[in-house]
């Protein structure tokens, strides 16, 4: 599995292309051959998934029974506006305007890389999420982590 690091300030041209971080390309697994699949993800981000990861999930989702209504929701849900991307010839991935629209992404933007993701956020967005209460991310952490073994840390 694809496990990315790393947070990037990027800027969006014209035609609503964005130029990949030399930083990210490194660490991309070779077999995703710079193809990747963009889609609206939670909080109001996007998310580009490398292909070899979308093929992942999509094999896991195969595995949902759609004859339940709420698997189908979310199946649906899911596959919103995910389309296929690639790198061009200079490196720049393509956001389609509904899924600019949908994350209100104008020209600045944030690549926030982790475990086999990478979102795509507006920058004043990300900031507004990322700058909160350092004691509400304290509680956050104990929640999530406190029950954890200790031999993880």
């Amino acid at each position: 599995m694809t496990s990315f690091l790393g947070e990037f300030e990027c800027k969006l041209d014209s035609k609503s292309r964005f130029l990949l971080p030399a930083g990210l390309r490194k660490q991309l697994d070779p077999s995703a051959d710079e193809q990747f699949v963009i889609n609206r993800g939670f909080e109001g981000c996007l998310v580009l998934y490398p292909v070899n990861e979308w093929e992942k999930i999509s094999a896991r989702l195969k595995g949902l029974n759609l004859f339940v209504a709420k698997n189908r929701a979310f199946y649906r849900q899911f596959h919103n506006g995910a389309t296929a991307v690639g790198l061009d010839g200079n490196g720049r991935v393509l956001v389609p305007k509904s899924l600019m629209k949908y994350a209100g992404i104008d020209k600045e933007a944030v690549l926030f890389a982790y475990a086999d993701r990478i979102e795509l956020w507006a920058k004043d967005r990300y900031d507004e999420i990322m700058n909160q209460d350092a004691d509400a991310f304290a509680a956050l952490a104990e929640e999530v982590m406190g029950d954890l073994d200790d031999d993880a840390s």
